[in-house]
This record gives C-alpha cells, sequence and structure tokens, in this order.
C-alpha cells in the first residue's frame, strides 16, 4: 500500500487532497463530537419551546467551540502524525493517511462494539485480527450511529421535566376552565425560570465535555 501511494504521481495527488479538503465539513459534523453537541443542543431548544431562541448560527457556534476545546489534543495529534512523512517525502497521501489514525481512534472510543462489528463484517468477510486493521470509513458509519443514539438518549432525559411541566399547566388551565388559552405560552415563563435557577446551560456543557473524557 505504501509503495503505491509513493507511486502517484504529485499533481494527482493534490486532486486527491483537493477533493477531501471539499468533503472536510462532512467530516467535521459526522465524525467528531460537534454532531453530539449539536443534536442536544437542538433538541434542548425543542424541548424548551423558545423556537427561534437562541439562535441556529449561536447553537452551531457554541458546538464548534466546544468540539474543538474537547477535540483539541486529538486535532493536534492528527497534525502531529501527518506532518511527519510529510517533511520527510512531500507525500501528501500518506500524510492524510497517517493523519487520520488518531481521529479513527477517537471515533472507536466512542463507538458501540456492536455498530462497529456490523459494518465491519458487512465490508469485508475475513474478521480483523487488531484494531489497526479496520479502516476510518468502516468506524465512521458506525461511530455516526452510536453518537445519535447517546445523543438521543440525552434529549430524551432533558425533554422529560419540561414535559412534565408542560402537562401539570395544562391540567391546572384545565381545572381552571381556561380551555382557549395555550399551554405552551404560560409554561414557558416556569421552564426559562426553572432552567436558569438550575443553571441549566452550564449543567447541560460540563455533562457533554466530560462524557468524552
Amino acid at each position: 500500500m505504501d509503495s503505491v501511494i509513493k507511486d502517484i504521481n504529485p499533481v494527482i495527488q493534490m486532486l486527491i487532497v483537493m477533493t477531501l479538503f471539499s468533503l472536510l465539513p462532512f467530516v467535521f459534523c459526522c465524525m467528531t463530537s460537534f454532531l453530539r453537541f449539536v443534536v442536544v443542543f437542538s433538541m434542548l431548544k425543542t424541548a424548551m419551546g423558545t423556537q427561534q431562541v437562541p439562535p441556529s448560527i449561536v447553537i452551531i457556534g457554541l458546538s464548534i467551540i466546544l468540539t474543538f476545546f474537547t477535540m483539541g489534543s486529538t486535532f493536534q495529534k492528527m497534525y502531529d502524525m501527518g506532518n511527519v512523512p510529510y517533511q520527510q517525502n512531500h507525500n501528501i497521501i500518506e500524510a492524510v493517511n497517517e493523519g487520520s489514525k488518531p481521529l479513527k481512534e477517537f471515533m472507536m472510543k466512542q463507538t458501540r462494539e456492536s455498530d462497529l462489528a456490523f459494518f465491519v463484517e458487512l465490508s469485508q468477510k475475513t474478521p480483523p485480527k487488531t484494531p489497526e486493521e479496520i479502516t476510518i470509513w468502516q468506524v465512521a458509519p458506525a461511530y455516526i450511529i452510536s453518537e445519535l443514539k447517546t445523543a438521543f438518549e440525552i434529549g430524551f432525559i432533558i425533554f422529560v421535566p419540561f414535559i412534565v411541566l408542560d402537562l401539570v399547566v395544562a391540567n391546572i388551565l384545565l381545572a381552571l376552565g381556561m380551555f382557549m388559552l395555550s399551554p405552551t405560552i404560560i409554561s414557558l415563563p416556569f421552564k426559562l425560570l426553572i432552567f436558569i435557577a438550575v443553571d441549566g446551560w452550564a449543567l447541560i456543557v460540563q455533562g457533554l465535555v466530560t462524557s468524552y473524557n
């Protein structure tokens, strides 16, 4: 494999790298901790019923900042490992291949074994003897599924107290005979008050960040 990589024309290497760079937004969104952050924050906004508050750009910005915070060491390892082969022989393909290994290790730590085993069995008949034999493209779909499951589990836990509050307000309005008044309008200030009282943003952010340690 290494000999094939070295024999690739530098111009073709550059075209391949430019193609890979065009995929960087998808890699960042789906193969880093950004996926869990943005899903949980989006579900939190839906559970609170605040519609456009906070704005989507704020949620995305916070998710990006937390992604660099939680994966800073991984990104540094990717740069260090990719920089070595590039400085030695200026082979861009080999540098990308080596630099992707820390990202694969990060994803494997967060991926459920059942999901990873499914995609490995689907892509190759011979079971890998070591984790190094598993490619990043086998880990990526398993990681995405595992992260979505984890994010929805966290979102469910966040949803429950807000739903209970909505039910309580709805029953009170029903008992008072206020059928035409929307319960969500009345419950929204109480949601915000309780969320601020327990310092909800700090609790959720701290929980998400520590879940990667």
